[in-house]
């Protein structure tokens, strides 16, 4: 295993292999296979420990639009690095950083090359919804009991999660850090779990009441430390940092449920429909899980920019396609990116909204899967 160096690096930012054609009678949209690289702690240092006075945000702004973000050069090797160390919060309060290599394990190269879809170029109108709000409730338990539903959780601080494992929920990170310290209650931060609300222990059985919907209730689990990357934090929630607005949270106890893995973002146009998925706790419907499902309308090597119908409180939550794996012959979805937000942008003067969501790259999908597996040897598939 070897350091990456700096062309081949490139190379590697864009590598993806096994490519399938999209042309055949029988194409199904199928998960590419990425040549992924490795990402792996080089040294920890101990730091003060944070005050937690930031306000929690539900929204993050920029000025850099897909254009701009675009005309950004990749980063090298060194930047990558950069970006890629990471915060870690324990529930006592104590804080690390740890700064990262990046490796490979061959010395292959990589094949087709990441293609940014074409821009839509309509104005949005509305803060968040876009014309017609096109938001599902999902009411009963027995489908928010029920999987790809009940993976999606809810944040003390207002946002949503995702499980993508036994014991780790992936969110964004403006919802516990807001680029230079930590939101307030990030210490006690807790994750919250929708279970049925029962009456005097019993169901009841009051005809009367059987069409509305089932009462539920939040079930809340500790978080024992949380991983923040460095390239939030050295941002300031624009440019660079909005790229980077991703964090995992380990919870004290397993949680019991089903959850969804996470995968490396395929480009728009391999995505089935072009369209993306997710479920969250949007502001404006308290106590719902709101599904919605839309097209992506532009991209950016880390971005992904739709009209989903959205509002604060559904940041964090995870973005998921449902694609057909080969190697196991059957349809699987996995967390492709974690949802943002709403963003103004300036675009040539003329402030337009988008609704962002951060990417999961090959370096990326490297760094959360080390942070949930702990070993890079289980991590070689994405």
């Amino acid at each position: 295993m070897a350091e990456i160096p700096g062309l081949l690096f490139l190379l590697l930012l864009l590598c993806v292999v096994g490519q399938v054609s999209p042309y055949g009678a029988f194409w199904k949209p199928t998960w590419p296979a990425y040549r992924l690289p490795v990402v792996l702690p080089q040294s920890t240092l101990n730091l003060a420990r944070p005050d937690f006075r930031a306000e929690a945000k539900l929204e993050v702004s920029s000025s850099c639009g897909p254009q701009c973000h675009k005309g950004t050069p990749l980063p090298t090797y060194e930047e990558a690095k950069q970006y890629l160390s990471y915060e870690t919060l324990y529930s006592n309060g104590s804080r690390t950083e740890t700064q990262v290599g990046i490796y490979i394990l061959s010395n292959g190269r990589g094949g087709a090359q990441h293609q940014d879809s074409e821009s839509s170029g309509k104005s949005r109108r509305k803060r968040q919804i876009y014309g017609y709000d096109s938001r599902f409730s999902i009411f009963g338990k027995d489908f928010l009991l029920n999987y790809p539903f009940s993976t999606s959780v809810k944040l003390s601080t207002g946002c949503t999660g995702t499980l993508v494992a036994e014991k780790h929920v992936l969110t964004a990170a403006h919802c516990i850090h807001d680029g230079k310290t930590y939101v307030k209650g990030t210490q006690k931060l807790r994750v919250g779990f929708l279970k049925p609300k029962f009456k005097d222990g019993g169901r009841g059985a009051n005809s009367s009441s059987s069409a509305l919907p089932e009462k539920m209730k939040f079930q809340w689990i500790r978080v024992k430390r949380t991983h923040v990357p460095k390239g939030w934090i050295k941002g300031n929630a624009n440019d660079i940092g909005m790229d980077y607005d991703y964090a995992l949270l380990e919870l004290k106890k397993p949680h019991k449920r089903k959850f969804m893995k996470i995968g490396v973002s395929p480009p728009a146009k391999q995505l089935p429909g072009g369209r993306i998925h997710f479920s969250g706790y949007d502001n404006d419907r308290p106590g719902n899980l709101v599904y919605r499902f839309c097209d992506v309308k532009d991209e950016t090597y880390d971005l992904l920019y739709q009209q989903c119908d959205a509002q604060p409180g559904a940041s964090g939550s995870g973005v998921y396609v449902r694609m057909w794996k080969r190697q196991q012959q059957k349809w699987e979805r996995k967390i492709i990116g974690i949802f943002s937000g709403h963003q103004w942008v300036d675009m040539n003067g003329s402030p337009q909204d988008f609704n962002v969501a951060v990417r999961i790259t090959p370096l990326k999908y490297a760094q959360i899967c080390y942070w949930i597996k702990g070993n890079y040897l289980d991590c070689r598939e994405g």
